[in-house]
């Protein structure tokens, strides 16, 4: 489920940009696990935003997990999963 701002901030960011294969692929893993753990995810083109487009342009997709990077270019089922649902790195 994705998120608008006028939420609690997702737990998941996606950096993306349009016409970006990896970037597709990675929205479906990031739609599919956040599904299974009930936590929220948006995504955010960088090319609407100057300073993301300059920082990331050669990233993406970039995923963030609590604020924090977790990945670039591919995100792994897996991994994302453990990062929301291991004890210890669920925000208090």
């Amino acid at each position: 489920m994705t998120s608008s701002a006028a939420d609690v901030p997702a737990r998941v960011l996606v950096l993306t940009r349009v016409g970006c294969h990896l970037c597709d692929e990675a929205l479906r893993v990031v739609a599919e696990v956040c599904a299974e753990t009930g936590d929220t995810w948006v995504a955010r083109d960088i090319d609407e935003d100057p300073d993301l487009r300059a920082r990331f342009t050669d990233e993406v997709p970039v995923t963030f997990v609590d604020g924090r990077q977790h990945d670039f270019w591919r995100v792994d089922a897996a991994r994302l999963r453990q990062a929301l649902t291991e004890p210890g790195l669920r925000p208090a």
